[in-house]
């Protein structure tokens, strides 16, 4: 069972099982790099959270959800 909130360590724990993609693993580091700054308010150097963030910021993190969840979804297929 694996359980955290880093990605690149949930798919790195499934390394051993099978072959992550380059592109999965960026995206997995892309989404981590936005776990603690827009929760709390002294992560940035000045300002608020939402002054770092955009709908541009947004939609690639979303892409990059999406695409990890496709991943493992079509991973996950394999092996039921």
């Amino acid at each position: 069972m694996s359980y955290g909130h880093s990605v690149v360590n949930l798919l790195g724990r499934l390394k051993e099982e099978m072959e992550i993609p380059a592109e999965i693993l960026r995206m997995a580091r892309l989404l981590d790099r936005h776990y603690i700054p827009p929760r709390y308010p002294n992560a940035h150097p000045e300002g608020s959270p939402f002054e770092y963030y955009d709908a541009e910021t947004a939609d690639e993190a979303l892409e990059a959800s999406k695409k990890i969840i496709d991943f493992v979804r079509s991973e996950a297929k394999k092996w039921m």
